[in-house]
């Protein structure tokens, strides 16, 4: 079956973050790393950012109808990043902000797997509910609402008056739970008022979206069978589970179902894997003809393909 034919459906809405993206891979792990010096690496690449509009390409690219909601400064990078996500066939609906430069991630891929990002996204961290063009909302069928912690705005009250009114309009609802950088360096009052916000917001979400670190931070929980019967609990309906090298999951009715991995031969992509799996699942989402295993076996397959470099789903700006 062709992409059009798998993925194809009526419109996804995406609102979230958009920024540069400079990606190094496979940076070697040494002492000298945290010293004075240089190092020799990899190419060095410039594309999309965000976990949002990287989720919003990835749809285009396997042949979606997708919008994408979310902010940028009035600069040269805005614009460029406006043009780039065009070209590769999203329809934007960009807030232009003068006061809010538009951000940068540098996003290190080591050589031992391990990864970490280094951010500054002031049109992000700005995003509010009035910045949202709802007109994007018309005739979806799905609404994801990814890179939800960046935003204090949205996270007092954003999210839930966007949830609400995507429920109002018979909307299916996605959230990701993605890492919260506060969780890194936040006091515990900080943390667990965060985490208490979007909490409020759990009982119009269809489907949530994590790995399993995320999930169970975000839930207070030991493990991954306590984290998702408390997203359950508080409202959400079901869950897709990155599980890294187990494969995916999803969650529903108090089951989990597990679809191992296609391995990759190579790694050409370490960042974003995530953002297309979960988006895969949310096209996947309303077809009756397929079962959770099959939707679960097509999503790793893009995965992998995607992580090889077989798939360009990430444009370079």
């Amino acid at each position: 079956m062709d992409d059009r034919a798998l993925f194809s459906g009526p419109p996804v809405c995406i609102v979230g973050n958009i920024n540069r993206d400079v990606k190094v891979q496979n940076v070697p792990v040494s002492a000298g790393l945290f010293e004075d010096g240089e190092s020799s690496v990899p190419p060095i690449t410039e594309t999309i950012g965000g976990g949002g509009a990287n989720s919003a390409c990835a749809a285009a690219a396997l042949g979606a109808s997708v919008r994408f909601v979310g902010k940028v400064g009035s600069d040269a990078l805005g614009q460029r990043l406006k043009q780039a996500m065009e070209g590769h066939g999203v329809q934007t609906h960009l807030a232009r902000d003068p006061h809010a430069a538009t951000g940068t991630t540098v996003a290190l891929g080591l050589a031992d797997g391990h990864r970490h990002f280094l951010s500054c996204l002031p049109n992000n961290e700005t995003l509010c509910f009035e910045d949202l063009d709802l007109g994007a909302l018309d005739g979806c069928a799905h609404l994801l609402r990814a890179d939800v912690w960046f935003s204090r705005p949205m996270l007092e009250d954003g999210n839930l008056r966007l949830f609400s009114e995507a429920r109002r309009r018979g909307i299916a609802t996605s959230l990701d739970l993605n890492f919260d950088p506060c969780w890194s360096s936040g006091n515990k009052a900080e943390i667990a008022k965060r985490k208490q916000l979007l909490r409020e917001t759990l009982g119009a979400v269809g489907l949530a979206h994590g790995n399993v670190r995320e999930l169970c931070e975000f839930t207070d929980s030991p493990d991954l069978a306590t984290a998702l019967k408390r997203l359950t609990d508080w409202g959400v309906k079901a869950a897709v589970v990155h599980l890294g090298a187990r494969g995916a999951g999803y969650w529903v009715d108090g089951k989990l179902a597990i679809e191992p991995p296609s391995p990759a031969r190579t790694t050409v992509n370490s960042t974003g894997t995530g953002d297309v799996l979960s988006i895969c699942m949310i096209l996947l989402h309303a077809r009756s003809d397929l079962s959770v295993q099959e939707k679960l076996r097509w999503s790793n397959q893009v995965v992998r393909e995607f992580i090889e470099g077989e798939r360009a789903m990430i444009p370079v700006i």
